[in-house]
């Protein structure tokens, strides 16, 4: 017997007819003789319309109360799925992150989990329990309610893989595996039967929605086999994501993977002296905001714009931070633009293979696709492109480096 952690996302427990899905799957593992620990995500649209909620009493965002607010949509998941579970006749229980409790930080809305205590799930299991456990929340050592950002839900569930030291930890999605783009935007695309911790934590990191960036880390970290299934495909076999060597590491280009609801601030006519590009990124780091892509270019004369790239739900608080700085910076302007979406290729040879960059921008041009920013490393290419032609490139890439007129390079 060993302990199986299974997690459903948004989608795959929006209703009560995927609920039952999600209980046939729970039921295999207890008829296997497994103990199962299942992490659960609020039901479909449900943490965007608390969002949108709270948007229409304040723009201002309060962190502590937001995490109140959005730790909501988990909690009715858990009690739904457990009293679900009941009326089949397994026992089961539903917890959420304070009454293990998963203990974290105090960065509300991005919370990073510093200690599991097992002893509460360890009781259930032991007593014949299936249990549930909210996704996605945790408590700091003041009490506090604190989230762990979107997509956080992954995270609670590879993390308690680690700390009961699971045999593996199933993520069940819409989809029934990993694949070379997202198949619910390009069609032919090519489904991957394991993949390296490294390889998935770059799709992750760059968009891919599979999973979490997070929990990949922490596979990585404690070795933790994460299988991503279909919740409605019973008997998927899925994606390993596991430390072995991954099939893709022959191809040039492993995937294309969009990042969507971008925006970009540009500090215009910066003073051109040493320390003004650390004073500014020291001050976004002090304020807990996450910078992606940055460009710096010089004026003609003793300025520089810098350009850097945030998430959507961090630009408010971004212009705020560099509205009330605006005398230490000295700038001439600060412009923001909104609705962008960043799309990127990822492959272990690109660093070795000229023309990759100027395929996946001629697929670009030839479907009239503007590139607002670029940005390159040694495993991966990304573009800055508007929202509304985002799913649009990541079909032309694809085409252009998996289609039946493979480019040549």
């Amino acid at each position: 017997m060993g302990i199986i952690v299974q997690k459903f996302g948004g989608s795959s427990v929006a209703t009560v007819e995927k609920l039952e899905k999600v209980a046939e799957h729970i039921i295999d593992e207890v008829n296997n003789n497994n103990q199962v620990v299942v992490v659960v995500s609020a039901q479909g649209k449900t943490t965007d319309r608390l969002i949108a909620e709270e948007k229409e009493i304040t723009k201002k965002v309060f962190p502590r109360e937001h995490d109140v607010l959005v730790s909501v949509g988990e909690q009715i998941t858990i009690s739904k799925l457990a009293m679900l579970l009941k009326t089949k006749n397994q026992k089961a229980v539903s917890l959420c992150g304070w009454q293990i409790p998963i203990l974290t930080n105090s960065n509300h809305t991005n919370s990073r989990i510093r200690y599991i205590h097992n002893e509460t799930i360890e009781d259930y299991l032991r007593s014949g329990n299936i249990v549930i456990v909210a996704g996605f929340q945790g408590i700091d050592e003041n009490g506090n309610i604190t989230t762990l950002g979107r997509g956080g839900s992954d995270t609670t569930a590879v993390a308690l893989a680690a700390s009961l030291k699971a045999e593996r930890c199933d993520i069940f999605t819409d989809v029934d595996g990993v694949y070379s783009a997202d198949p619910r935007i390009v069609e032919e695309v090519k489904k991957l039967r394991t993949i390296s911790y490294e390889e998935m934590l770059e799709l992750s990191s760059m968009g891919a929605k599979v999973l979490h960036n997070r929990c990949v880390e922490i596979g990585k970290k404690y070795a933790v086999p994460i299988y991503v299934k279909s919740t409605f495909e019973r008997n998927s076999l899925g994606t390993l994501v596991t430390n072995k060597e991954s099939l893709l590491e022959d191809l040039i280009i492993n995937g294309v993977a969009k990042d969507d609801y971008i925006s970009r601030i540009t500090i215009v006519g910066l003073e051109n002296k040493i320390g003004k590009t650390y004073k500014l990124f020291k001050l976004l780091s002090e304020n807990q905001i996450n910078v992606d892509i940055i460009v710096q270019s010089f004026g003609e004369h003793i300025t520089k714009d810098i350009a850097f790239t945030v998430k959507m739900n961090d630009l408010q608080r971004t212009l705020d931070v560099l509205e009330e700085n605006k005398e230490m910076l000295h700038a001439e302007a600060i412009l923001h633009s909104e609705n962008l979406s960043k799309v990127s290729i990822i492959g272990v040879g690109i660093a070795n293979k000229p023309g990759v960059a100027a395929n996946m921008f001629e697929a670009l041009y030839e479907n009239n696709i503007n590139m607002h920013m670029v940005t390159t490393s040694e495993i991966k290419i990304s573009v800055l492109v508007d929202a509304s032609e985002s799913d649009l490139a990541v079909k032309a890439i694809h085409k252009k480096f998996f289609g039946t007129e493979k480019c040549s390079i």
